[in-house]
C-alpha cells in the first residue's frame, strides 16, 4: 500500500475524519493544473489529467473517464486503491460510494477551494441523510511536506491584433448582460475567462497559458486578484487606465464575504464550493452560465483570421514531421520520444510558437489503445517500419490554439486495420462536411462522426468534439459533441458562428492499436432560405492524411470527393513552405483519389 495512504490515515484519524475527497482540480476548476495542486497524482500515483480519489480508512477508490482506463490500471497497481471505471455498466459513482461508506454521525473533508459549487451541494444533500458534516480542510497538505510552491511566471496583456477586441469593449459587453439579468456583481474563477476578459496571458498551467486570478465585476467597478508581481508596470497602468483595480490573489474570499445585500452572479459550474459558501446570506444568488462562457466561445473575426494563420504554420510542422517519418523510418533508429521531440522541434521554428497546447501523445502500435497516453522516456519505445502511430498533439501561437491528430501508417497493414482506419475516416469527413439548420448542438451531430464506426459494433467511450480556446485552453465550453448528455451539458450548447470545435473519432483496441483523426472546424452561417438558417463548417487544419491506410472502396463517393478537396487545399496550402524534396512527396501524399 502506498506510504501517502498510511499517512493521510493517521491524519483522519487524528482529526475523526471519515472520508476524505481529493479531486483532480485547482481553486478555479481548471483541467490542467499546476503542481502545487496535484494532490491527487501525489497520493495515488496515477498521473492522467481526470481523476477523484476516495479515501476512506479502509478503502481507497479511484474514478477517472474511458480516456484512462489502460493508463490508470497499470498506475494503481499494487497502491491498494481501486479503480473504477466511470461509465461503466454496474459501477457506482464517487458520491454514492462516499454516502455508502459514511457512517452514521460521521465527517467527509476536502479543500472546498478544489470542490465544485455542484458537487458540494449534492454531497451536503445526500450526506444529510445520515446526519453527516463535511469539513473544509485541506488533509493532504499537512502530510506533502515538499509540496511545490504556487507557480510565479510571469503574465502579459495579449495585444489587440490578437485579441481583436479591446478589455473596455468585452466589460461593456458583459456589463449589458448583467444588466439584462438584474446583477450586481459577477463572480468571475476559472481561468480562461479571466485571461479572456482582461485579455491577460501567463505561465501559472502548463499548455494553458493562463494567469492563477480570481475577478469580478460590477457596473462600475472591476476589480482583478493576482500576485501583483507577475504584471511589468506598463501593465499595470494600462489596467487602472481601463479602470481596472489589481487586488491581491488571496483577499478575494474576503472581499467575498463582505458583500450585502446585493443580487450576485454566481455560476455554480464555474466557482468552487469555498467561493459560494462566503457569499453573505442577504445576498441575492443568480446561479446562471456565466456571460463570458458563450462570448469567448465566439471567435471575433481577427480571431478567425488569425487561427487561420496558426493552422498553416502548424501544419507546415506536423507535414514536415510526417515527411521525415516516412522517408526515414526503419532506415534511422527513432522513437516515440525522439519523434515527439523532433515535432516540438519543427514546431518551434514557426514564428509565434509558445509552447504546446497539451502534452504531446506520441503512441506506437498497442501504445495508442490508451487514448490519452504519455511517452515515457525511461521506458521509450522504438518505432520500425510497421504498424500504426498515433501523434495527437497541439501548438499554443500568438494567433491561436491548435489540435491536431494524425494516425500513420510505417508498413503494411492488415485489410481488417485498413478497414477500422477508413470507417474512422468516413466519419470525421461526414462531421466535416455537415450542413444543419441552425440551433443544433452536438448532441444531434454526433451521430455523423461516429455512426460508421458503430455500424462495426464498434465505439469510442468519449466525446467526438470539444471547443478550443483562443491562445487559451485546448478545451473549451460551453459546446462540445457528444452522443449523450453529460453532467457538463455541453453537447447541448447550440452551435454558433464562430465557434471552433475539433472533429476527432476513432477507435481503439487494448493490446492492439488505437486510430484516431482529428480536424479542427470553425462554425459558419450558410445559406438562409425558406427552411431556415443553414450552418456549415470550415475546417482549418491543413496537414494530410495517410492515404497509406485509407480503403478508397470503403469511402462513399461523397466522401472520397471531400477527401480530395480537402487534399487539393493542403497542397495548395503548404507548398510554399516546403522544400523541393517535400513539395515532391506531397505531391503525392495528398494525392486525389
Amino acid at each position: 500500500m502506498k506510504e501517502t495512504l498510511v499517512q493521510l490515515r493517521q491524519v483522519m484519524e487524528q482529526k475523526q475524519v471519515d472520508l476524505v475527497l481529493i479531486p483532480s482540480s485547482d481553486f478555479h476548476g481548471s483541467e490542467y493544473i499546476g503542481d502545487y495542486f496535484k494532490a491527487r497524482a501525489w497520493m495515488s500515483g496515477f498521473t492522467g489529467s481526470a481523476g477523484t480519489l476516495v479515501v476512506t480508512r479502509d478503502q481507497a477508490g479511484l474514478w477517472t473517464d474511458g480516456r484512462y482506463f489502460i493508463q490508470a490500471e497499470r498506475q494503481l497497481a499494487g497502491s491498494g486503491i481501486t479503480l473504477y471505471k466511470m461509465g461503466q455498466e454496474g459501477v457506482i459513482d464517487f458520491p454514492q460510494f462516499i454516502v455508502d461508506q459514511m457512517p452514521q454521525g460521521g465527517c467527509l473533508a476536502y479543500d472546498g477551494r478544489m470542490v465544485s459549487a455542484t458537487l458540494g451541494r449534492e454531497l451536503e444533500a445526500a450526506l444529510a441523510k445520515k446526519q453527516a458534516r463535511i469539513v473544509n480542510e485541506d488533509l493532504v497538505d499537512l502530510i506533502w511536506k515538499d509540496r511545490p510552491a504556487l507557480s510565479e511566471a510571469q503574465a502579459v496583456l495579449l495585444d489587440e491584433r490578437y485579441s481583436g477586441q479591446s478589455t473596455t469593449e468585452k466589460l461593456t459587453e458583459i456589463r449589458a448582460i448583467m444588466k439584462a439579468e438584474g446583477a450586481q456583481v459577477l463572480l468571475i474563477s476559472a481561468l480562461d475567462d479571466i485571461a479572456w476578459l482582461f485579455n491577460l496571458r501567463g505561465g501559472d498551467v502548463q499548455y494553458n497559458p493562463v494567469v492563477l486570478a480570481y475577478g469580478w465585476l460590477t457596473q462600475d467597478q472591476a476589480v482583478l486578484y493576482l500576485d501583483t508581481r507577475k504584471l511589468s508596470d506598463p501593465d499595470k497602468l494600462q489596467l487602472q487606465k481601463q479602470n481596472i483595480e489589481i487586488r491581491a490573489y488571496e483577499t478575494f474570499y474576503l472581499d467575498v464575504a463582505e458583500l450585502k445585500d446585493q443580487n450576485v452572479w454566481a455560476d455554480p459550474q464555474k466557482l468552487n464550493d469555498a467561493i459560494i459558501r462566503a457569499i453573505p446570506q442577504s445576498c441575492n444568488r443568480i446561479e446562471k452560465t456565466s456571460p463570458i462562457s458563450l462570448k469567448k466561445a465566439i471567435k471575433n473575426s481577427i480571431e478567425i483570421e488569425n487561427l487561420r494563420a496558426s493552422h498553416l504554420k502548424d501544419g507546415i510542422a506536423v507535414t514536415k514531421l510526417m515527411y521525415w517519418l516516412k522517408t526515414r523510418v526503419g532506415k534511422e533508429a527513432m522513437s516515440e520520444c525522439s519523434i515527439q521531440e523532433k515535432l516540438h522541434q519543427l514546431r518551434a521554428q514557426q514564428e509565434g510558437f509558445l509552447e504546446e497546447s497539451f502534452g504531446t501523445i506520441c503512441a506506437y502500435k498497442a501504445n495508442a489503445a490508451m487514448m490519452h497516453y504519455s511517452a515515457d522516456p525511461e521506458q521509450d519505445v522504438p518505432v520500425e517500419a510497421d504498424g500504426l502511430l498515433l501523434i495527437d498533439s497541439g501548438g499554443q501561437y500568438w494567433e491561436g490554439t491548435t489540435d491536431i491528430t494524425r494516425t500513420f501508417a510505417l508498413g503494411p497493414i492488415s485489410s481488417e486495420i485498413k478497414k477500422v482506419y477508413t470507417t474512422v475516416l468516413q466519419g470525421m469527413l461526414n462531421l466535416s462536411e455537415a450542413r444543419f439548420l441552425y440551433g443544433c448542438s452536438g448532441i444531434n451531430l454526433d451521430i455523423l462522426a461516429r455512426g460508421p464506426v458503430w455500424q462495426l459494433n464498434l465505439d469510442y467511450q468519449c466525446g467526438t468534439g470539444h471547443g478550443v480556446g483562443y491562445l487559451l485552453n485546448v478545451h473549451e465550453g460551453p459546446h462540445g459533441i457528444r452522443w449523450k448528455r453529460t453532467a457538463a451539458l455541453s453537447e447541448m450548447q447550440q452551435l454558433e458562428a464562430g465557434m471552433v470545435v475539433t472533429d476527432e473519432p476513432g477507435v481503439y483496441v487494448e493490446g492492439q492499436y488505437g486510430i484516431r483523426i482529428e480536424n479542427e472546424l470553425i462554425v459558419k452561417l450558410g445559406e438562409k432560405n425558406f427552411y431556415g438558417q443553414f450552418m456549415e463548417f470550415e475546417t482549418t487544419t491543413l496537414a494530410p492524411i495517410d492515404l497509406d491506410a485509407v480503403d478508397p472502396e470503403i469511402l462513399t463517393p461523397s466522401a472520397r470527393e471531400a477527401l480530395n478537396r480537402y487534399h487539393q487545399r493542403v497542397r495548395k496550402a503548404l507548398t510554399p513552405y516546403l522544400t523541393t524534396e517535400e513539395a515532391a512527396w506531397l505531391k503525392d501524399a495528398a494525392r486525389s483519389i
